[in-house]
């Protein structure tokens, strides 16, 4: 700093002999505070705009276990409702078959002639008809009809001009329908007849 005519000099409208001349390091230093300043306020910023996203997956994550448990419940009671409708069900079937136990029973244990013990017999298997009908339960007729494989299931093809083709000779055991769905195919004799 150099005088002249006894009075300070001054530059750029500064006082200089009243104010300090910058330190080496004092610029790069003030700027490496605002630079420091700045980078801790965006830190921060970023620090809770992170824990706010934490927080939101983790209240997304409890949502979703809780939704998973929610449909895994509904779906075991749903599994357990259809499983008491079942044993509902067929312990109606039971109920209504139990009488024709007990008259298989009373017949084992009569002592009778053949033919009675034929006629109960007959009697019974009228009853367990009856059971199966109220059952929604239906027999196939099958001999004397044309062969159906949705309810035949042929075992036997026999060549003979006495019958018609494809019509069924004989039943060896009977199907059954329950409410137009087929529980079992009758097993039949279908004819085979290339002249018919």
């Amino acid at each position: 700093m150099g005088k002249s005519n006894g009075k300070p000099e001054e530059r750029a409208g500064l006082d200089l002999e009243h104010e300090l001349p910058p330190a080496d390091g004092d610029e790069r230093s003030s700027e490496t505070t605002r630079s420091a300043a700045q980078s801790a306020g965006e830190a921060s910023g970023i620090e809770a705009e992170l824990q706010k996203v934490k927080a939101e997956r983790d209240s997304l994550l409890d949502r979703l276990a809780r939704a998973q448990a929610e449909f895994e419940n509904a779906r075991r009671r749903a599994v357990k409702e259809q499983q008491d409708f079942r044993d509902f069900a067929t312990g109606d079937a039971i109920k209504a078959l139990l009488p024709v136990i007990d008259s298989f029973e009373r017949a084992l244990q009569a002592k009778s002639q053949p033919a009675d013990f034929r006629s109960g017999v007959e009697l019974i298997y009228k009853q367990l008809q009856d059971v199966l009908a109220k059952l929604g339960v239906q027999a196939i007729t099958s001999k004397g009809e044309q062969f159906d494989p949705h309810v035949h299931e042929a075992i036997e093809m026999v060549d003979t001009p006495d019958a018609a083709d494809h019509e069924v000779l004989e039943e060896w055991q009977r199907g059954y329908k329950f409410k137009d769905r087929l529980l079992r195919p009758a097993m039949v004799r279908v004819a085979r007849n290339p002249g018919k």
